[in-house]
């Protein structure tokens, strides 16, 4: 009997925990292909989801493209802006930010992850959702740094799904490094863009 009413109270108490656990914020990106909703882990990637809505309270995505799409593994975006007379041009960038890779969480279908160059401490804006479990992303894989993963989509997979499957060519974009600004040809564009209309906290 005794047992009995300690395994009820472990699993009450557990329950209680559970029911406790904060949500993260969340954002809604308003696309040209339907609403996307994410939820952020602010416990795990704590500098990573600040820098993120700091981008999304400045509007910063807003009239983004996803710039990088491809099938079956992941879709990129947060980086390039679609500009009034239809030419894309990468947006300059707040300072980059630590590599938080080493939280624990995975590259798994549905998670949002930050882009980043070589550089493992290189990202500032762009981000990319996952398509199917990318485990060759997580950490240390594959420069023993990982890509740093900070969310997952809660709503709005089928419109990733269904970006994933646009057609994509080579495109002429202006890109930046730096001060400078200059044109040239980006693999695995969509031929028709792919717009985030809008970002927004939709909870915290």
């Amino acid at each position: 009997m005794k047992r009995s009413r300690f395994l009820l109270f472990a699993v009450l108490s557990a329950a209680l925990l559970a029911g406790s656990a904060q949500a993260g914020p969340k954002v809604l990106m308003k696309t040209t292909k339907g609403d996307i909703t994410l939820e952020l882990d602010s416990e795990k990637a704590p500098e990573t989801v600040k820098n993120f809505l700091a981008y999304v309270e400045d509007g910063f995505f807003n009239k983004t493209i996803f710039h990088r799409v491809i099938d079956n593994f992941m879709i990129q975006g947060g980086g390039f802006g679609l500009k009034e007379d239809g030419t894309i041009e990468q947006k300059p960038t707040k300072a980059s930010i630590p590599n938080e890779g080493k939280n624990g969480l995975k590259n798994e279908r549905g998670t949002i992850a930050m882009a980043r160059t070589g550089d493992p401490n290189s990202a500032t804006s762009q981000f990319f959702i996952n398509l199917k479990v990318n485990d060759g992303l997580d950490y240390p894989s594959p420069d023993g740094a990982g890509y740093a993963v900070f969310g997952k989509i809660v709503e709005g997979m089928d419109v990733v799904d269904a970006i994933a499957k646009v057609a994509t060519e080579e495109k002429k974009m202006k890109g930046r490094y730096e001060n400078s600004v200059f044109e040239k040809e980006y693999r695995d564009v969509p031929v028709e863009n792919v717009v985030i209309e809008s970002a927004s906290v939709a909870s915290e």
